[in-house]
């Protein structure tokens, strides 16, 4: 009778149905796959195609000794101790800002989702209203440089994005789905919410803060518009700012040369533009693989049983 009340175990039959839809299926994937790594291929060899050959044929997705140069990287390189310091600045930035991002996001987040705190309806609706409206440009960089002093200082690229009401309502949602009976229990053994919060809900929340993390390193990353706002000087200023000034002064001088019609020493502008692109993209796309391995949910799965 044991026997017969066992389950039995349900094959799937390799039916001709079965093989299309795994040819349909996979024909899609490769296609989308292509569709996304193509460009990034494009950009790769036009930042390594002559000026000339871009200008008369386009870009081309295969490098032959007749369109292979290095002028666009030679160009961005004149002065490397400038590039150099500009990738030091937006390093910085970078770790810095999206370290004490996330402590600040994921904490916040920690004390909105305890049904502990009572006034966590109202605060939540405190953060989420000001996403709604905003102060406008003028309010705010008078705010920024008459009363806060960002003028010049590195932490005027760092503290304008160290908070972000978005991430923090992912944190918050996220932090709600452990279950209760983890804090309880620490709560009985006597741990303090700081001790919680480091030594429970971080290691639990590590595929929630990964992907925190890589959005924030990305908006600090390309940020350059604080930089515009806030730096004059030019060792402070971030590696986005640099590549654009670059850009725009090349394309300034064959903008004045063409108008005044003279002769200028040709500029790869198009070829700088991909060079940039290539010089500026390469550090934070190395960052994904490392996390990865994060992205999964479900790690709290059949950790409070009954």
């Amino acid at each position: 009778m044991l026997g017969k009340n066992k389950p039995e175990r349900i094959k799937i039959r390799n039916t001709w149905d079965m093989r299309l839809f795994n040819i349909i299926g996979y024909s899609l994937v490769a296609v989308f796959a292509l569709a996304c790594v193509i460009p990034f291929i494009l950009v790769l060899t036009g930042s390594f195609t002559n000026e000339k050959w871009i200008l008369t044929n386009g870009y081309s997705l295969i490098l032959t000794p007749k369109n292979f140069s290095l002028e666009g990287y030679a160009t961005i390189f004149k002065s490397p101790e400038k590039i150099l310091n500009a990738y030091a600045v937006t390093t910085f930035v970078t770790v810095v800002g999206t370290v004490l991002s996330i402590l600040l996001v994921t904490m916040t987040g920690y004390v909105l989702s305890r049904p502990s705190f009572p006034w966590r309806n109202g605060v939540s609706f405190y953060f989420f209203f000001t996403t709604l409206f905003s102060g406008g440009l003028v309010p705010y960089y008078l705010l920024c440089t008459q009363y806060l002093h960002f003028k010049n200082h590195i932490y005027a690229l760092i503290i304008p994005g160290i908070f972000s009401v978005w991430n923090m309502i992912i944190a918050k949602s996220f932090m709600k789905g452990i279950p209760n009976e983890l804090v309880e229990s620490a709560k009985i053994d006597g741990a303090g919410d700081l001790r919680i919060y480091f030594q429970i809900m971080m290691p639990l929340c590590k595929p929630m803060i990964a992907t925190l993390a890589l959005f924030t390193a990305l908006g600090y990353w390309n940020d350059w518009y604080n930089c515009m706002l806030f730096i004059s000087d030019d060792t402070k200023y971030n590696l986005q700012y640099t590549l654009q000034n670059m850009l725009r002064s090349a394309e300034f001088i064959t903008k004045i040369a063409q108008e005044q019609g003279r002769t200028v020493a040709s500029v790869p502008s198009e070829s700088m533009k991909l060079a940039m692109t290539v010089v500026a993209i390469g550090p934070i796309i190395a960052l994904y693989p490392f996390l990865q391995k994060f992205f999964v949910k479900g790690i709290t799965i059949g950790s409070v049983k009954g």
